[in-house]
Parts: structure tokens; sequence; C-alpha cells
């Protein structure tokens, strides 16, 4: 048997032992009773401590994405979108949680349907949603994750040979066991990709000596060009919004922050989340690639596989490859499962039929969403860098959905046909400035970073100019009542 074949046997075992382990910590104390419910399948009852909402945060947003598209740009300047991150996570805890949870919510966009008093603005933001997840987030997540493997074992296999095994096994545990399994999968191995992947940066510096000297000055340098992947200035502009969105009203990470009983439990989680996100993140994510660059060159997204390869033992790259590939299974698995509750409750249960049992509808769906994430895959594997290319898309939905959240929250009086509006003016400008060959040059030559701003504040305006021209409607300000808890939800007006 060759060193790639034990290596496969040793990282399948291994994730063998973190699914038992999985299983034996969700039935501590007994089988859960399902009564399947949406909170049941979606929210694992409201039943989870800080340490799973802590855990299944952290490995929603860290896998090979990170992992692999980071350390793919080969510079210390990536670490601050993980430092930033910080800010968005405090946001969460403090602001976004105890409205999600006075509010009763399973997705974030029924919030929105409440706040606006019609349905239009949930469906539409749920569908972006869906969209962004079965067409972007779920195959770019097994296209990294099965890269780094085939990169790693040295192996000439096709990338879907890593990948369905991967989607299948994620699919199982949404199937068999809801957002309470992807939580303490989500955290058992958490525990052990953080673990190695810190081994991985000190024996990065080790091969280099600790010494990153003949590495370029800007990929060294926490100080972004113009021309660069995270120009210095846009952490000013940009970036704050970015992450707001990302950690505070995006389904994918909010939904796991309510799975805790109470406010204060699901805040400790989050704050936990936060304190890895600082402290542990930013070096995983960039100083392997960097001295991958010392060692191999502009490798682009391989580095990271190629940097393990070499740093690793032979006896512990199974073991790797085996965190890595369980970290790609419960970030798809979180996904996937987020991808299913919004089907579910927001267009299921609302346009088709009502739901009496979740499990035997989010079976179905995961099915389906499974095999479509799994077809997708190769459609990334021209992308130089996936990182880069998933940050560019994310604009095309996140400033635009979270105008539609600024204005219901900071005003009373809107319709949600207003918001709908502002939501369709930030994708079309978005994706007409980003994709339209020549049109940023003719106009004004900005970073994406940094036309995130104007598409936010345009969409922002957009609605309100629309509820006050076309709805004949007046917008009353309400600054931050939202949050401090006294201005009532439904406020359309």
């Amino acid at each position: 048997m060759g060193i790639a074949s034990i290596q496969v046997v040793i990282a399948a075992l291994i994730i063998i032992a973190i699914g038992v382990l999985t299983i034996a910590i969700v039935r501590r104390g007994g089988k859960p009773a399902h009564d399947g419910s949406a909170k049941d399948v979606f929210l694992a009852s409201g039943g989870l401590n800080w340490l799973f909402v802590a855990g299944s945060i952290t490995l929603t947003n860290l896998s090979t994405e990170q992992l692999v598209g980071m350390n793919g740009n080969q510079m210390v300047l990536l670490a601050w979108w993980e430092m930033s991150g910080f800010v968005g996570l405090m946001i969460l805890a403090f602001v976004f949680v105890p409205i999600y949870y006075r509010h009763k919510c399973t997705t974030v966009t029924q919030l929105l349907e409440q706040r606006y008093g019609g349905g239009s603005i949930r469906t539409l933001i749920s569908a972006i949603f869906l969209l962004g997840n079965i067409l972007i987030y779920l195959p770019a997540a097994l296209y990294s994750g099965s890269l780094f493997l085939k990169t790693m074992f040295a192996v000439d296999w096709p990338l879907w040979w890593f990948a369905a095994p991967m989607a299948i096994i994620a699919a199982l545990y949404t199937i068999m066991g809801g957002l309470r399994a992807v939580a303490v999968m989500d955290t058992v191995s958490g525990i052990g990709v953080l673990t190695i992947a810190l081994l991985v940066v000190f024996l990065s510096l080790q091969a280099i000596g600790w010494d990153f000297s003949g590495i370029p000055y800007e990929r060294t340098t926490l100080i972004g060009a113009a021309d660069s992947p995270v120009p210095f200035h846009t952490l000013f502009t940009g970036m704050i919004f970015i992450q707001i969105f990302y950690w505070s009203t995006n389904q994918n990470i909010t939904q796991k922050a309510m799975t805790a009983p109470t406010v204060r439990e699901a805040r400790k989680g989050v704050l936990a989340a936060a304190v890895v996100r600082i402290l542990v993140i930013p070096a995983i994510v960039v100083i392997p690639g960097v001295a991958g660059y010392k060692l191999f060159g502009d490798v682009n997204d391989a580095a990271y596989g190629t940097i393990v390869a070499r740093v690793l033992p032979q006896w512990l790259s199974g073991a790797f490859a085996a965190m890595m590939a369980a970290a790609v299974i419960a970030h798809t698995a979180a996904i996937l499962n987020s991808s299913v509750a919004l089907y579910a409750v927001d267009f299921h249960a609302k346009f088709v039929r009502p739901v009496k049992d979740y499990w035997k509808l989010a079976a179905i769906v995961s099915v389906l969403f499974t095999v479509s994430s799994v077809l997708l895959v190769p459609a990334f594997e021209n992308a130089k860098s996936i990182i880069n290319l998933l940050q560019a898309l994310n604009g095309l939905a996140s400033m635009p959905i979270l105008s539609a959240f600024i204005v219901g929250l900071l005003f009373r009086g809107v319709g949600a046909w207003a918001a709908v509006a502002g939501v369709v003016w930030g994708v079309a400008i978005y994706a007409a400035y980003t994709f339209v060959p020549g049109l940023s040059d003719s106009l004004a030559p900005l970073h994406y970073i940094d036309f995130m701003v104007v598409t936010l504040a345009t969409s922002v305006l957009f609605a309100l100019a629309f509820n006050a021209v076309i709805l004949r409607r007046r917008a009353q300000f309400i600054g931050f009542a939202m949050f401090r808890g006294t201005e009532p939800v439904t406020a359309a007006g």
C-alpha cells in the first residue's frame, strides 16, 4: 500500500471516530426528543450551550476556503479579514442576538417580514441567500477542500472523488441529526483543526528558519497598497459593513447564534468565537502561505496543501487530512442546514403547503442540494484565487441585503416593496460596476470593497426615495430604538 493510500485510510478512520464521538455527545443523557418543528430541526430546539454555539460559528466560517484561499494569496494582509471579524462578532453579540431572540426568529428574514409588514422582502432576501449557498458557497467549500486534499496527497485524482464523499457525509449529518449534530461535529472537529493548524504555523516558521528575508515587502506588510487584495484604507470604508453583514445578518452564521436557550448563553458562545477569531485564526490563515512563498514561490491556492505536505511528518499528515476533511464536512453541513431552513421555512411552508414534519422535508431537500453542489465543483477550477473570487461575489448580495436591515431597523413607515427596490438597485449597480468590462474604468476606478459602501449608501437612499415617491409613504427615523427594545417589531406604518 502506497503512502497516499495509507494516509487516506488513516483519514477515513479518524473521520469515522469523529462521527462516533459526535453521536455519543448528541445522545448523552438520553436520545433527544424530536417533534419535527422548525426549531427542532434548524435550531437544535434551542438546547445548545455556549461551547457548541462557539464551535458551530467558528467552523461555519473556518473551512478550506479560508485556510486554502487566504494562504493562497501568500500575503500577511489577508489577516485583516479575520481580525476585523472580531468587531462583527461583537456587534452580533450585543446588538443583534437580543433582537433575534426577542422576536423568536428561525431565519433572519422573519425579522424583516415583521418589521416591514410584508412578505415580499423576506422572499427576495431568502432567495438571494439560498441561491448564494447553492451556487457559490456549498460548491466552493467542496472545491477548496478537494483541492487541498488532492495537493496534500500529491495524487492525480479528479476533484469529485474527494468532493462527493464529503458532501454525502455532510448531508447525512444534516438529515439524521439536524443542527444539533452539525454543531457538535463543528466543535469536535474544530478543536482538532485549530490544534493541528497551529502546529502547521509553527512548523512552517521552523522550515524557513523564522526568517522572512527575501520575501517581497508587499507580502509581509499589513499596510495594503491600492492594488492589493485589501488596500489599507478599505478597513475604514467597506470592511466594517462587510463584517456587520456577514456576522449579524447572514443566515449561515446567525442561525448558529440562535441555538442557545437564552440570550446570555448565546452571547457567551459568540464572545468565545470572537476570542478564537482574534487570537488564533489570523495566524493560521496567512503565515503558512507566506512561508510557502519563500519555499516554493507564487503557487496560489496550492500553497497550503504544498506547505503542509512539506512540513508535517507522514504519520501526522493523514490525521491532518482527516481534520481538514472533517472541517469541510462540518462547514458544508452547517451551510446545508441553513439552506434547507431557508427553503423549508421561507418557501415551502409559505407557498407550497404547511409542514408537519420538517425532518422529512429536510431529508429530501438536503439530497437535492448535495447533488447540485457536487456537480458545480468543476466550475471553480479556473479561479486563480478562490478567496478573492468569493469576496468579490459577496458584494452582489451583502450590501443590498444589509441595506434592507438598515432601513427596516432605523426607520418606521417603510413599505416592503421599497426595501425590495433598494435591494434590486444594489444588486444591479454592484453587478454592473464589477462585472461589465470597462465600466468601472470609465467611471471611477474604486476597489470593490470601496464600491460596497457606494452600493450600501445608494441602496438605502433608493429604498427611502421609492417609499416616498412611488409608495407615497413617510419614513420616520427612529434611531436605535429597535436595538434598545423600545420599538415594536412590526412598524411598517
